[in-house]
């Protein structure tokens, strides 16, 4: 499709757009009385309108029912996550049995390495990539500290080569295979938080495993915005957050995915509770833990009903409007948006660095952008002018177009407010 940087054409977009009539299903915040031009979505997703309903209608069970909203509740709390188990494996291309919803991310992803990352004297290696979120850095650190071993010795990041920015899934798989029987496990970022570069997850796990190692996955920038085949890719483990792409609300619950392979791994190590038990037999209150077959055998602890009431609002959207349509939007509207950069970037004669992968296959819903010679204050200008956007130092934002609610003119509005902040300063 040939572009065009006018007002006419992005209204011409908008209305082939099937997926336009999403964007009056959510709430926009709004500045000096005009709503938003929201890229953000990367860091938290909108309210959809549903969610409120969502709610009130857990609330309303509570007042009515008290305790036994738990068996008889319109939607039961006691098998509540049950309702994510088929939309999310659609969303992360997974069986039904292999997902359940709990805790927030971290949480979950320091309670799937209790499983996973089983360290001996010889195999204790961790890969992960290079400015891999903190959250993640943090986590690792901590599981290697734990398990008595020095981070320096037992983590290795795959790095970025000299003025490059984004990784090579060569110098990935290299240093797999470099590491080769000291591996323990490959845990990384699906989609880098920083640059927007989406890993080969399919490639990547099964070089780690044929080292002999787990390969599980942080899918906080993954789930909801890229297609993914967990099952078929024969991951180990992978966890997501649910606030960003998936407009759950902040901070709010997460989800997990544990491949079916370990399901009747008994000998697997776990930290157990109440809510991981045998389903069927779970109020006999019996002393032995009896897990679930399957991902909710990973649960502990009873679930946060109120938090998972805004989440399957949002599921329940995804599942109606399904991945492919999506994908499909995601893959025009950033194409655009990155048109629309490089044509600005033509008419105030600035240079912008789009740091994330040019190809389709390598970026996902996010363009990180260079402001070479631009500083805070266009960031501010943006703001101040209603473009809700990210600033990363030392000078770039990111840019993440949500299919779902994002339009092709807020891109073209987009272009015009940064022409002007650039000027205005210049």
């Amino acid at each position: 499709m040939e572009f065009k940087n006018t007002l006419e054409f992005a209204r011409s977009l908008d209305a082939q757009d099937k997926l336009a009539k999403y964007r009056d299903e959510f709430i926009f915040p709004h500045v000096n009385g005009k709503q938003v031009i929201y890229f953000t979505g990367n860091s938290l997703g909108l309210q959809p309108k549903s969610a409120q309903a969502y709610v009130n209608e857990v609330m309303g069970d509570w007042g009515k029912l008290a305790v036994e909203g738990h068996f008889y509740a319109d939607k039961p709390w006691w098998d509540y996550h049950e309702r994510f188990a088929v939309p999310l494996s659609k969303i992360v291309g997974a069986l039904p049995a292999e997902i359940t919803v709990m805790n927030t991310l971290t949480v979950n992803l320091h309670l799937l390495m209790v499983s996973f990352y089983q360290p001996t004297a010889k195999r204790f290696k961790i890969i992960c990539e290079e400015k891999a979120f903190p959250s993640d850095q943090y986590m690792i650190h901590s599981q290697v500290c734990f398990h008595g071993y020095e981070p320096e010795d037992a983590i290795v990041e795959i790095k970025r080569r000299p003025g490059e920015h984004n990784i090579r899934l060569e110098d990935v798989l290299a240093k797999i295979e470099e590491v080769g029987d000291e591996l323990a496990l490959v845990l990384m970022g699906g989609v880098n938080y920083y640059t927007g570069q989406v890993f080969d997850i399919k490639t990547i796990t099964k070089a780690g495993q044929d080292a002999g190692a787990y390969v599980g996955w942080d899918l906080a920038h993954a789930a909801g915005n890229i297609a993914l085949e967990l099952h078929e890719w024969n991951v180990d483990f992978a966890a997501w957050c649910s606030y960003k792409y998936m407009n759950s609300g902040p901070g709010n619950a997460s989800g997990a995915f544990v491949h079916e392979m370990h399901h009747n791994d008994l000998d697997l190590p776990r930290f157990a509770g109440w809510w991981g038990h045998n389903k069927e037999r779970r109020f006999l209150m019996e002393p032995k833990f009896d897990p679930v077959r399957g991902a909710d055998g990973w649960q502990v602890s009873n679930l946060p009903v109120l938090s998972l009431a805004p989440y399957l609002a949002s599921v329940d959207m995804f599942d109606e409007v399904g991945m492919p349509a999506l994908i499909k939007k995601r893959d025009c509207i950033t194409a655009y948006l990155e048109f629309i950069l490089h044509e600005i970037d033509k008419e105030v004669k600035s240079t912008f660095e789009i740091i994330t992968p040019s190809t389709p296959e390598e970026r996902a819903c996010q363009l990180s952008v260079f402001l070479h010679g631009e500083g805070r204050q266009l960031f501010d200008y943006l703001m101040e002018h209603g473009v809700i956007t990210d600033w990363r130092e030392p000078n770039v934002i990111r840019l993440a177009p949500v299919p779902l609610y994002c339009s092709y003119e807020d891109m073209y509005n987009f272009g015009q407010i940064l022409k002007s902040g650039i000027l205005s300063h210049g």
